[in-house]
């Protein structure tokens, strides 16, 4: 298998072509997509939510030559060969390692980080959708079995594996909007209200947005950006697995759980 038969798999998985409608649609900036080629047959794939220095040394020992990542590994247009993202990549160009990302196409995509991120939080079938795209979605509202807070909230710290929650609200859960990664916005607020959501849960939340959907009467739950993804993305990469006659690893930084 080369790099190219590798993204025309994840291609089939979690289409491309939702990445470019987000950017179309929404304003959103993203760089999915086959990003170091180094042209040689695979031995071993490498999933890590991030390209790290971490992930390219896991990468060597594990016999991989590809990674794959959720975040872009370029992230805009690079003017320049250096600082610590050219370190990272040419560190992978050293050791013949391809780099493939898939972002916004895997947030969106049917079994999805974002949908996964539904099913960790106890949901089934979601009741309403904040962004709809052809053959994807983003934004979730969904019922979920009744419980306190506190039940809630420790439940999606195993689930999650992160210690790092921050909760705001002790009212009864029973219907959760969720946004997988950065998606705690105005409109994800004023989303779950119109949707008859209790709860949402996300990451990188703005105080003024906390605020809002406190003061809404929205109970609050706030993962790590990293744990919030890292659950759907290594649930991605055991369906890769099933699908390639290749190694295929996991990497997860502890640190940012």
């Amino acid at each position: 298998m080369r790099s190219k038969e590798l993204y025309e798999l994840i291609d089939g998985l979690a289409p491309f072509a939702l990445s470019e409608e987000f950017i179309n649609r929404f304003g959103y900036h993203d760089n999915s997509g086959l990003l170091l080629d180094c042209g040689r047959e695979l031995k071993g794939i490498l999933f890590s939510l991030d390209l790290s220095m971490r992930a390219v040394e896991a990468a060597k020992k594990a016999g991989a030559n590809c990674i794959v990542t959720h975040h872009p590994a370029i992230w805009n247009a690079l003017m320049q060969i250096n600082g610590e993202a050219a370190d990272k990549l040419t560190a992978c160009i050293a050791a013949g390692i391809s780099v493939l990302s898939a972002h916004l196409n895997l947030d969106a995509a049917p079994n999805g980080i974002d949908e996964w991120m539904m099913r960790g939080l106890g949901g089934e079938t979601p009741l309403a959708c904040m962004e709809t795209l052809n053959g994807g979605a983003y934004g979730r509202v969904y019922d979920v079995r009744e419980s306190s807070m506190k039940v809630f909230s420790e439940k999606t710290s195993q689930v999650f594996r992160t210690k790092k929650v921050v909760v705001y609200g002790n009212g009864t859960v029973k219907r959760v909007a969720s946004f997988c990664g950065g998606g705690f916005t105005d409109g994800a607020v004023a989303f779950a209200l119109k949707n008859g959501a209790d709860t949402l849960v996300s990451s990188d939340a703005k105080h003024h947005v906390i605020t809002q959907a406190v003061e809404a009467g929205l109970n609050v739950v706030l993962l790590t950006h990293y744990a919030a993804e890292n659950y759907g993305f290594m649930r991605f990469a055991d369906a890769v697995r099933r699908s390639v006659k290749l190694p295929v690893v996991s990497f997860t930084d502890e640190r940012y759980l």
